[in-house]
């Protein structure tokens, strides 16, 4: 038996437990992500859409992810509410940094963030919006996928993670009554390690509305990465490869830039409860 601290955080609604272990010492992958599980179920845990931990880069958990720290000192260990692996989280990311301040681990300021697809720099202070550089999205191959019974084509865009963004005219689909609680069906030969999937309206006066279901969580409020890969899509659709666009989700509002070399994604990140998860917590053997 054990007991751990925590804080629940969201950005844009898509919410995160932020589990604070400098040294690694929780095994995360202890019953295929059983404590992962037990902490994000919505009604016998706390309830999130993933977990946070937040560990240093010379941590034996940054060691086991073959984390190349560079200049970071934090890593930001990502998981899926089902307990899987996740390479990189915008929303997610904004709110470890959120914490990172929160906490006094780091000043107010830009920073980088050691995850899974590489470094993440962000710029963070103690309210308001918070900026994280998303690296270059690639676009890659066109593809299809059937959401609710319904086929639809779009194009495949890595932001560190895998997506398929797909641009969906209103006089063909009703975003609103798509029901994407259900994992859409896709090419596992192109997606072998599975792909979260949005479907969007088109680029009309610098905005579009999005929803996404995210592989291993199910469909959340929003998704960062994957308003950084609509927003590229919705101005691939449009003949454009650079430009700022305005993504409404379910859960808010972001700002994605776009200019060649690389993206941003600018969005609130709040704290909004800490407390202690007193059930059992496996240790890291």
């Amino acid at each position: 038996m054990g007991s751990v601290e925590f804080v629940k955080g969201h950005g844009t609604e898509n919410d995160f437990i932020v589990l604070p272990d400098p040294d690694g010492a929780i095994d995360l992958d202890a019953g295929g992500g059983a404590l992962v599980r037990a902490l994000c179920h919505r009604r016998r845990g706390i309830g999130a859409d993933g977990v946070l931990r937040v560990a240093r880069t010379d941590s034996s958990a940054a060691a086991l992810a073959g984390i190349d720290a560079g200049a970071a000192t934090w890593f930001m260990d990502y998981r899926n509410g089902d307990g899987s692996l996740a390479e990189m989280c915008g929303n997610g990311v904004r709110v470890f940094a959120r914490h990172l301040v929160d906490a006094g681990l780091v000043a107010p300021g830009t920073h980088p963030v050691a995850t899974r697809a590489g470094t993440r720099w962000v710029t963070v202070d103690h309210t308001g919006p918070v900026t994280v550089d998303m690296g270059p999205a690639l676009i890659g191959p066109g593809s299809s996928t059937v959401v609710d019974g319904v086929e639809l084509t779009g194009v495949a865009v890595d932001v560190g993670n895998p997506h398929l963004a797909c641009v969906a005219p209103a006089d063909r689909v009703d975003l609103d009554a798509l029901d994407l609680a259900r994992p859409p069906r896709f090419d596992a030969s192109l997606f072998p390690h599975g792909v979260n999937v949005e479907v969007l309206t088109p680029l009309t006066q610098g905005a579009v509305r999005l929803r996404v279901h995210e592989r291993g969580s199910g469909e959340t409020r929003s998704c960062g990465t994957g308003t950084v890969a609509g927003a590229v899509a919705a101005l691939h659709a449009a003949g454009r490869g650079t430009g700022a666009v305005t993504v409404h989700t379910p859960g808010g509002t972001l700002v994605v830039g776009v200019d060649g070399a690389t993206t941003t994604l600018t969005g609130p990140a709040e704290l909004v409860a800490h407390g202690t998860w007193g059930a059992p917590v496996p240790a890291a053997t």
